[in-house]
């Protein structure tokens, strides 16, 4: 395993990295996330990504009872977590003002709070803005990051799929202001999504030190051939919750380009995820590549496409493109 540094700041994550979406409280309970932890720390993994809306709050407190039981010191891993949509939502059409869809002072105080009750820490690594917030203005968001970073509740603060303009506009705020900065973004990065990483932030890379810690690298599995004859059960796609995803998973033309892929894994002797998962890795603007795993198994050969990394070589990475660029968003 290797490290990198989270853009321009000092903290070191491990190039491959662990998350908690979906799994979490839905397949994986304390026993099975205390078993993966483990694996992924004795395999040199040092950050685990995490937020208050995955399962309601419940893969926090998961994450939290696991890494309690295993007892390592905190200063070998790094946790993430997210704030924006908020925890027991109004229902459809309903909105709780104040306690969701905001990043405005007063829910992000109390948000703080909850997560460090729920994960049993006394702070919180990084922590992300889930997701812009047009009606709050950016000059708030930012102060009240930099209050609750100088109170010592969190190290690091930074955003997750924010437009390049929203991300510099924070940035020279804090610039401006002498506050703390956002040093980090978690964007949606695969085959078949990268126009954001690679197009509309080349510039915030060198300009402010962005840097990246990228999700779903296996486009909710869509990558590995699964979905090629359907949606299977007990897969991703077959989760009540997550049906908004079968649509882009059962997708015709993109499973066809995974189709095509699978004689150059053959090639390179590894399996279509290792495949995907290195080729996210092999881009160096990326801190971090966050994998997710339902199960023991499935971390494992995940954590195989360090070796495919190396073989990436230009002409692979030419040929990996004319197959799926023309698909990518």
């Amino acid at each position: 395993m290797q490290y990198r540094r989270l853009g321009r700041c000092g903290l070191q994550v491990s190039e491959l990295s662990l998350g908690s979406w979906v799994t979490y409280h839905n397949q994986v309970d304390v026993t099975s996330a205390k078993e993966m932890l483990a694996a992924a720390l004795d395999a040199g993994i040092n950050f685990f990504d995490n937020a208050e809306v995955y399962a309601n709050g419940q893969s926090e407190s998961i994450m939290g009872e696991a890494l309690r039981q295993l007892g390592k010191p905190r200063i070998d891993y790094i946790v993430s977590t997210k704030f924006f949509w908020g925890l027991d939502r109004a229902p459809r059409g309903g909105k709780r003002v104040n306690a969701q869809d905001t990043l405005n002072r007063k829910y992000l105080h109390q948000a703080i709070d909850g997560a460090l009750q729920r994960l049993q820490m006394d702070f919180v690594d990084l922590v992300f803005c889930h997701r812009p917030d047009p009606m709050t203005p950016i000059e708030e968001t930012v102060y009240a990051f930099h209050d609750l970073i100088t109170r010592g509740k969190l190290l690091y603060w930074g955003t997750s799929e924010w437009s390049a303009a929203d991300i510099r506009a924070a940035w020279e705020i804090a610039d401006k202001h002498h506050l703390h900065k956002p040093v980090m973004e978690q964007p949606q990065y695969h085959l078949l999504h990268r126009r954001r990483v690679e197009d509309e932030y080349a510039r915030l890379y060198e300009d402010i030190g962005l840097g990246l810690t990228t999700w779903s690298p296996l486009a909710s599995g869509l990558l590995t051939g699964k979905y090629r004859s359907g949606v299977p059960e007990g897969s991703r796609g077959s989760i009540e919750s997550m049906s908004w995803l079968r649509e882009g998973l059962t997708d015709a033309a993109k499973n066809a380009a995974v189709a095509k892929l699978e004689p150059l894994a053959r090639e390179l002797g590894c399996s279509l995820a290792q495949l995907a998962i290195a080729w996210v890795n092999r881009n160096p603007r990326v801190s971090t590549v966050i994998l997710g795993a339902s199960r023991l198994s499935q971390l494992q050969d995940n954590l195989k496409a360090l070796d495919v990394t190396p073989k990436l070589t230009p002409e692979v990475l030419a040929r990996i493109d004319e197959i799926t660029k023309p698909l990518a968003a």
